[in-house]
């Protein structure tokens, strides 16, 4: 589990801590790369990416801007992240869970699922 203090929230600016699961299922080990960059830190902050956010925008724009990617957002990974979890398998409350949505109304507007992907969720359901 880990904890996410004063998590963005529309009506509410402060006291909006909330714990959210780890795990690893797209693949990635979630908390093998908190305990790697918690391993790589060289002072007492206990965050886990203790950088200026303003410094990973910029870092992700010059990225994509390397690569030669054009019309990607930083944001955008946000809705890929989420259509993931619903694509292995996870119900709206468990998404929402990790997402921190409190309606299924905002949590849709993340969700972008592929239909060929239907037939896959089933599939694993299946067997």
């Amino acid at each position: 589990m880990l904890l996410i203090r004063d998590r963005k929230d529309p009506r509410n600016k402060n006291g909006n801590n909330q714990r959210i699961p780890l795990f690893a299922a797209t693949g990635y080990d979630a908390w093998a790369i908190v305990e790697d960059q918690l391993a790589k830190r060289s002072n007492d902050d206990d965050r886990i990416f203790p950088f200026n956010h303003r410094s990973v925008g910029t870092a992700f724009r010059r990225g994509c801007a390397d690569l030669d990617i054009r019309d990607l957002h930083f944001h955008d990974l946000r809705h890929e992240g989420t259509s993931r979890l619903f694509e292995a398998g996870f119900t709206i409350e468990q998404v929402a869970l990790v997402t921190g949505h409190k309606d299924w109304k905002m949590l849709r507007r993340y969700t972008h699922l592929k239909p060929e992907m239907l037939r896959a969720i089933q599939a694993a359901k299946a067997t």
